[in-house]
């Protein structure tokens, strides 16, 4: 076995806290590339309804042992190898623990984001077309059409009120940009917060991921948002801005417009606000789903978006 896999073997069970003891994973280092997301993602819809179906968090979770939980260097030729060997590598590795939890931490990210949807599309009569499919149900959290900039902020220090890590992703965009929901969900928290400033907090229907939209737009934060609402994939929940970093409510004291997008996984009810609180990096899931931005349409009344796409997985 090679060094990195026991190294990583003894991380994991160290860190993981599942099976016989029935308790919460404490903490996930999420580091799959968005390369090996989307060829993962690709093997699994292309062998979806087939004898030789391959899952792709099973996939993920098999290159996770395979490589000591380090994909920067794998290629798609790497996956495809293990792909083409599919049941041999995921019954050498099922029943161990490493492999549960991979799996666990990695259904906890990954589990609403493929699978049975429906698309709905607003047609331009206002008639509606719903569209079964199976595949890819999550979208980019910047609507099609509106440029950003991001890199790898996760864990860089932040300052403001105390010293702290940032738990999030920024991407950089023009104040007014629509902001769309990654997944589906209830909204769960929304208003002003001295740090996010207008802010949305969208449970997952699973309820193992909260997503977390912070520093909207002065005056307009939302888009017909309140606790309680249930959201679709697509829909537009808000715009970008530039508040927060004030105790005054609606104060734009944020240096450069961007969204601030987290993802805290939450396997037991005491984690979501509690000390064993599970951020993870969105910067690769991000770029995954890039090119997923949903179109939206605008009213030459008001200006203001009146359209997009919704997905239901």
């Amino acid at each position: 076995m090679k060094k990195a896999v026991i190294i990583s073997t003894i991380i994991a069970l160290l860190t993981c806290r599942v099976s016989a003891e029935n308790k919460p994973i404490k903490w996930v280092d999420f580091n799959v590339t968005s390369a090996v997301l989307k060829e993962t993602s690709k093997i699994d819809i292309e062998t979806y309804g087939t004898d030789s179906h391959k899952d792709w968090v099973a996939l993920i979770s098999v290159l996770a042992c395979e490589n000591g939980n380090d994909f920067s260097a794998l290629k798609v030729q790497d996956v495809d190898k293990v792909s083409d060997n599919y049941r041999e590598k995921t019954d050498k590795w099922i029943g161990q623990k490493v492999y549960e939890y991979y799996y666990s931490a990695y259904s906890a990210v990954l589990s609403g984001l493929l699978g049975k949807g429906v698309r709905e599309r607003k047609n331009a009569d206002g008639s509606v077309t719903l569209e079964d499919f199976y595949g890819i149900c999550a979208v980019s959290p910047v609507a099609d059409g509106h440029y950003y900039d991001h890199y790898d902020d996760f864990g860089a220090s932040r300052s403001y009120g105390y010293r702290r890590k940032h738990l999030g992703h920024d991407l950089m965009c023009s104040v007014g940009t629509p902001i769309t929901a990654v997944e589906g969900g209830y909204v769960e928290t929304c208003g002003w917060n001295m740090y996010g400033g207008w802010r949305i907090g969208i449970r997952s229907f699973d309820s193992k991921r909260y997503y977390y939209y912070a520093h909207l737009r002065k005056g307009h934060p939302y888009n017909d948002i309140y606790v309680g609402k249930t959201v679709a994939a697509g829909e537009v929940i808000g715009y970008a801005g530039m508040t927060g970093y004030s105790s005054k409510e609606d104060t734009n004291n944020i240096n450069v417009p961007h969204l601030h997008l987290g993802e805290e996984l939450i396997f037991s009810p005491e984690q979501k606000d509690g000390y064993c609180q599970i951020w993870i990096d969105m910067y690769e899931l991000t770029k995954f789903l890039e090119d997923r931005g949903v179109h939206v349409g605008y009213s030459d009344a008001s200006g203001e978006v009146e359209s997009y796409e919704k997905i239901y997985g």
